[in-house]
Order: structure tokens, then sequence, then C-alpha cells
């Protein structure tokens, strides 16, 4: 009896739907805005069946949505870095596994491929401006004390040129001149050949 007067299960059952709805909302908003970014909150409220008034009471604005869109993808991104390994990994496994991280980043939010996502604000946290280039760093630098990467060129303008590689890669794949599997295969092979330290030098 005391069960079904608890006053804070009807808040929890609350809370626990409006989670629900966020998170059906922003699913359906990276599938929406991935096929097409100028879908209207309206689209977004049908796919993710819940009413546009449901929608609108948690993200006052499309700008809202979207920023709230870009805060989770970083988190998700930072997720996929976190168990790729790469501090642990062979230095040029290491460096794969970073690459098919970003790969499988890109592949569920294809809106961030479109240049007009280019003045969305940064993430408050989990940033990938700030987060990304520091990991790959340290993994480059591992790679260097090893003897498996090459270690004559620094290891932050090595970072920075294999981020520029696959957003190279992606940019190609965007503008439908390479597949995705081809981009993927370019970026890796060209990030190899840029890290990894010639056999005779070892």
């Amino acid at each position: 009896m005391a069960d079904t007067l608890d006053p804070a299960r009807p808040a929890r059952r609350r809370r626990s739907d409006a989670r629900r709805s966020i998170d059906a909302i922003l699913n359906a908003a990276r599938v929406a805005l991935g096929e097409r970014p100028d879908a209207s909150m309206e689209e977004i409220a049908t796919a993710a069946n819940v009413s546009r008034q449901t929608v609108y009471a948690h993200f006052p604005s499309r700008d809202a949505l979207i920023d709230a869109l870009i805060e989770t993808a970083a988190a998700e991104y930072s997720a996929l870095l976190d168990a790729a390994g790469l501090e642990t990994a062979p230095p040029a496994d290491a460096l794969a596994q970073f690459l098919d991280a970003g790969w499988r980043f890109l592949s569920r939010y294809p809106l961030l491929l479109d240049p007009t996502t280019t003045s969305v604000h940064r993430p408050k946290s989990n940033d990938p401006h700030d987060v990304v280039p520091p990991r790959l760093e340290r993994l480059i630098r591992r790679g260097q004390d090893t003897g498996d990467l090459d270690p004559s060129p620094p290891a932050a303008w090595l970072a920075a040129a294999v981020i520029g590689l696959q957003h190279a890669a992606a940019a190609e794949l965007a503008d439908g001149r390479l597949t995705a599997d081809e981009a993927a295969a370019l970026c890796l092979e060209s990030t190899l050949r840029l890290c990894v330290r010639p056999p005779a030098s070892r």
C-alpha cells in the first residue's frame, strides 16, 4: 500500500518518460537531418512518433535541437575513442582503430559531413576539437618511443596531418567522389605511409 502512495514514483515515471522522448527525438533528428539537413521540426516529430508540441517542450527551437544533437554526437565520439585501445594496441593497429572510430562516428552522424553544419556551436564538453588531437598525439608519441612510428616529424604535426587526411577523405565521400570503403581504405593507407617508420630505418 505504501508503494502506491509513494509520491516519488510518479515523478520518476515522468522523468523516465521524458528521457525516452528526448532520446527518440534526438535519434529521429540524427537520421532525418543526416538524410536531409533542412528537415523540419514537424518531420522530426513524426519520425520520433511524438507530437510537434512534445519536441518543442524539450527543444524550444530547431537550433536548440541541433545543439543538443551535436553535444550527443561529441559524447559518442569520445566513447568510441575510449573503446578504441589507443593506449594499449600496437601503434599501427591503434592508428587504424582511431580512424575506424572516426568513420563509425561519421556514419552515425552524416549531417556533420554537410558543409552547412560548420556554423553549429562547439559542444560544452567532449568537444572533438579539444579531445581528439591530444589523444592522437599521445598515441603517435608512444609509437615513436617504441620505434614503430617515424620519430623524425613532431608528433603534434603528424596528429594534425592524420586528422587532415580524414577530413579530406570525408569531404571526398560527401561530394560523392569516393565510396565509404574507398575513403576509409585510402585514408588508412595514407596515414600509415605518413606515420609508420620505414623498415630499413628501424
